[in-house]
């Protein structure tokens, strides 16, 4: 099946690439040509999927009537419907993204991720919160700047760090986080952090929370990961000498314990540990690597052998004892990669802007792209004086003024301001530097944008495979949407005409055997089975035996039926001399079939809607077929369909 799988691939490559050199047209519907290149295409995938092939006369014939209907769709603008436009540009892209790819530019980015993942950098840093608004986050990088300065003139990182880096746990120890693992912490702080050398001071690192001085610390081989369990007495920061000295005499009693016999350790851990939500695990922690937990905890775990059991540790929380459950070696390449692909492809990594500026510079070398940086500049300075306002934005529209200002070029094509401006919602934005922040960001995506749209463009053009497969699913869609209206929600909601359909058709409507067909009704008691009655009665109409229904809701069951003998018990027992039956809702203990008919034919069209539909739906598709048939030209030429192989 492979051989023969491969052997059909290599027909149609084969295909395509002669059809390429001469591209003959094949048949031309309503004007428009199809290219040899396309039928065959389809022809052969068509073949590929089906059990019995069809001869190359019957699937033209089929072919015409796809290219009909496309045809009509595109008549009625179906083209132009924004769902469908928005599942189009989905496609396309989606389409698109593995010839956009630069597998070399992602291995070499986990090929860093893992060389990285070998190194446990001993890291200290001063971290100033950066904000949410661009006034904030200038205010916090100045402030980053100025302590950067101090320390080039000879400051003191433990006192800077001290006073002014908001990272709790590390600022009153000079900043120092301890030794970190790999994939904890932002792309850019990681690598600043193993590019130090002992004591030297980075320049500003910019992580989504914040601004970052980094001083340099050791650097060790990677470790791995450690699974422990673990027994806590907590020591409060304000405990007294006496409460100190009772939480170690109760942490050396514990360890005494499970080191006489360590199968207590989860029991005693369960009964005796301050941490809670360990202990109901009988002390067991998830697993962890360097820097996830405080010292000197995170080092005696790595310190103490499989199933040893540490002495009593005294951390900032209290006194530990720790068992070791189980360790790791570092991930391999071949592990660590689709972790690290799945870090990348997330907007929060910074490795995802650097794919993203791949992308773009090499689609901006390939389509000759470029950002008028002069024009943008200007542009930025004008609105970090006045804001963005409703004037400005009229201003930018007008494409025989100010809008007609270049802000890109992708080959001979200049993009204006006018271009850009008529392409985004208007901007009302009044402080200076958010307003020259958000346009430039803007423009930027825009011009990406359109070099996505030039590459797709060029997909188009040069691959067949793209163009084929891009074909196929509009027309695809276009053949869906005109069905739609045309043939199946048409049948669907005209009710009229399928009442029509089913009395002109009803001889090809029959049974074999009777169908019962009224209102199956199960009651709480007599009582309320003669209230279902009355008002049953009083149900002229589906709104109004909707109402009953609702009005008996815990107090009887009410439900349409048509059955034929032997599809329920209760049917059977009242219509068709069956045995009594209880019911298998037990709330519901009396039953009956309120005005029930036996028929021996259907009644009305209701009574077999889908069989209906489904014939009234193959109708609508026969005379829709005709009347495009009549409506559209279509012309094909034989010489050309005879070269199909």
């Amino acid at each position: 099946m492979k051989t023969k799988h491969i052997a059909a691939l290599s027909i149609i490559a084969g295909t395509i690439l002669s059809a390429i050199a001469k591209d003959e047209i094949i048949m031309t519907v309503n004007g428009v040509d199809v290219p040899r290149s396309e039928f065959e295409y389809l022809y052969h995938k068509n073949q590929q999927q089906q059990v019995d092939l069809q001869s190359l006369e019957e699937y033209a014939e089929m072919f015409k009537v796809y290219k009909l209907k496309v045809a009509d769709a595109l008549d009625q603008r179906l083209d132009t419907m924004p769902t469908f436009k928005q599942e189009m540009e989905q496609y396309k892209a989606d389409l698109a993204s593995p010839y956009m790819t630069d597998s070399v530019f992602l291995n070499s980015l986990v090929k860093e991720a893992y060389d990285m993942s070998r190194q446990e950098p001993e890291a200290y840093h001063i971290m100033i919160l950066k904000g949410a608004t661009i006034k904030e986050q200038n205010e916090a990088y100045r402030k980053a700047d100025s302590i950067l300065n101090v320390l080039k003139n000879g400051g003191d990182f433990a006192e800077l760090a001290a006073k002014y880096s908001i990272d709790r746990a590390s600022n009153e120890n000079g900043g120092r986080m301890g030794y970190i693992s790999s994939g904890r912490f932002p792309y850019a702080f990681e690598k600043a952090a193993l590019s130090l050398k002992p004591g030297e001071i980075s320049e500003i690192v910019e992580s989504p929370q914040g601004y970052h001085i980094l001083k340099g610390g050791n650097t060790r081989a990677a470790r791995g990961v450690v699974l422990v369990e673990h027994i806590m007495k907590m020591v409060a920061p304000t405990a007294t000498a006496e409460q100190q000295a009772a939480a170690k005499a109760s942490i050396d009693s514990i360890y005494n314990a499970v080191a006489a016999d360590p199968e207590k350790f989860e029991d005693l851990a369960r009964e005796l540990s301050d941490d809670k939500g360990s202990g109901r695990q009988g002390g067991k922690l998830n697993w962890f690597g360097a820097g996830m937990m405080v010292e000197p905890f995170d080092s005696a775990s790595f310190a103490i052998q499989v199933n040893e059991i540490s002495k009593p540790v005294r951390s900032q929380f209290g006194w530990h004892v720790i068992r070791k459950l189980d360790a790791k070696d570092p991930a391999s390449l071949e592990e660590m990669k689709p972790m690290v692909l799945k870090r990348i492809a997330s907007p929060q990594d910074d490795r995802y802007k650097l794919v993203e500026k791949n992308l773009f510079d090499k689609l901006a070398k390939k389509h000759k792209g470029s950002l008028n940086s002069t024009n943008i500049q200007v542009l930025c300075n004008e609105v970090k004086s006045n804001g963005l306002d409703s004037i400005w934005n009229e201003k930018a529209l007008d494409a025989s003024g100010a809008g007609a200002l270049e802000i890109a070029k992708i080959g001979k094509r200049n993009i204006s301001l006018a271009e850009w401006a008529a392409s985004v919602s208007p901007m009302i934005i009044p402080d200076g530097d958010e307003a020259a922040a958000e346009l430039e960001n803007s423009i930027n995506n825009y011009f990406n944008n359109q070099l996505k749209e030039a590459e797709y463009n060029w997909l188009y053009a040069n691959e067949p495979e793209y163009k084929n497969l891009l074909n196929e699913y509009r027309e695809g869609s276009l053949l869906y949407e005109a069905s739609l209206l045309k043939v199946w929600d048409k049948a669907a909601k005209d009710t009229d005409g399928l009442n029509d359909y089913f009395t002109s058709h009803r001889e090809d409507y029959t049974w074999t055997t009777p169908h019962v067909k009224g209102i199956l009704v199960q009651a709480a008691n007599d009582s309320v089975a003669e209230e279902v009655k009355a008002a049953l009665k009083e149900a002229t109409d589906d709104e109004t035996y909707k109402a009953v229904r609702k009005q008996f809701v815990g107090k009887a069951s009410i439900e349409r039926i048509l059955m034929e003998k032997g599809q329920n018990p209760m049917v059977d027992n009242l219509i068709y001399g069956g045995e009594p039956v209880t019911p298998n809702n037990k709330k519901y203990t009396v039953y009956f079939i309120y005005e029930p008919k036996l028929l021996n034919a259907p009644e009305t069209m209701t009574d077999v809607k889908s069989l209906v539909t489904s014939d009234y739906q193959n109708q609508l598709e026969t005379d829709w077929v005709e009347s495009l048939k009549s409506k559209y030209p279509i012309k094909v030429n034989q010489k050309v369909l005879k070269k199909v192989k």
